[in-house]
């Protein structure tokens, strides 16, 4: 009788041993690849932010100096005063600014009859296809200084001299440039992933709302954001991850390719230190802190969805 106990017992222990061994071996070669793309590039990035690197003919010769590349990073001023607040102030906002205008266009096409909601969402799915650098030299032909076409409206109106007014040469026009970019780039996919959610609540919950005296805010408030919560959160933030590192929309601007201190974010500022002044230790110690910053924001996402999840259960 022991016997067979134990034998159950052995076998209830393999089994769970498969059943948790098995995504693992499935998931593996992924892993493997993963690792080749992303974790090793990551160590060698590591390694080079506590070196001094200098680039020879055929190879380079780095002599390590330990932390005093992060040292030198966070004693800067242009890193307190500048490049952070630009980084995460322009992330908020575009985060902020993405989602609000998605989630709008979303509660449109979820009016919308099913012929019309397909011609409109491949017409907003056009401007998330368009390459980051395609957009971003269009928004430049808007807002050229003298001959684009807001310079030429505003001037029109009175509002500015066209031919004194450079909307790239001050930090607050120049983000406000960057940011509509950003956000006309990553709505649609805000858009559609909330349209998907709304499609999954049942009309009866607004049928019932109208029916209490509810109105379009308190519906939604109410109703629309307590049932797809799990959604707005996945939206936010991948925005926040997605708007840290903007790199494109941020050099490719009059100014942004480290002609104008005033406007570097992270991204650039990095890239600048290491392929503009050849300190490549110094712009890999930026790039670390960028991807420490990235890591935090990514660690509260996993979070908050574990616990999401539990509170669904």
């Amino acid at each position: 009788m022991k016997q067979d106990t134990g034998g159950a017992e052995a076998a209830r222990r393999r089994k769970n041993l498969i059943n948790l061994t098995r995504p693992w071996l499935l998931l593996a070669p992924s892993l493997v690849v993963l690792a080749g793309l992303l974790l090793w590039p990551l160590i060698q990035v590591g390694k080079l932010s506590l070196q001094d690197y200098a680039v020879k003919f055929g190879g380079g010769v780095g002599t390590y100096t330990g932390f005093d590349h992060y040292s030198d990073l966070l004693s800067s001023s242009l890193l307190w005063k500048t490049v952070l607040p630009n980084t995460v102030f322009f992330a908020l906002a575009c985060v902020g600014l993405t989602v609000a205008l998605g989630t709008l266009v979303a509660l449109l096409l979820n009016r919308l009859g099913a012929t019309w909601r397909l011609i409109c969402s491949i017409a907003i799915l056009a401007a998330w296809a368009m390459p980051a650098v395609t957009g971003t030299y269009v928004w430049i032909w808007l807002f050229q200084p003298q001959d684009g076409m807001v310079s030429q409206i505003a001037g029109s109106i009175g509002l500015i001299d066209p031919e004194t007014t450079n909307w790239f040469t001050e930090r607050g026009p120049f983000y406000a440039i960057a940011t509509l970019n950003v956000i006309h780039h990553g709505f649609p996919f805000v858009a559609i992933t909330v349209l998907a959610g709304l499609m999954t609540i049942p009309k009866e919950l607004y049928e019932a709302g109208e029916l209490d005296g509810a109105n379009a805010w308190q519906r939604f408030w109410n109703i629309t954001v307590p049932t797809i919560k799990p959604v707005f959160l996945v939206v936010t933030i991948l925005s926040t991850i997605w708007d840290f590192k903007v790199f494109t929309q941020i050099y490719l601007q009059p100014g942004g390719d480290g002609s104008n201190e005033e406007v570097y974010n992270l991204g650039v500022f990095s890239y600048i230190q290491a392929f503009a002044k050849n300190d490549y230790g110094a712009g890999a110690a930026a790039a670390v802190l960028l991807t420490l910053l990235l890591l935090l924001i990514t660690i509260v996402y996993i979070r908050t969805l574990f616990r999401q999840g539990e509170e669904d259960l």
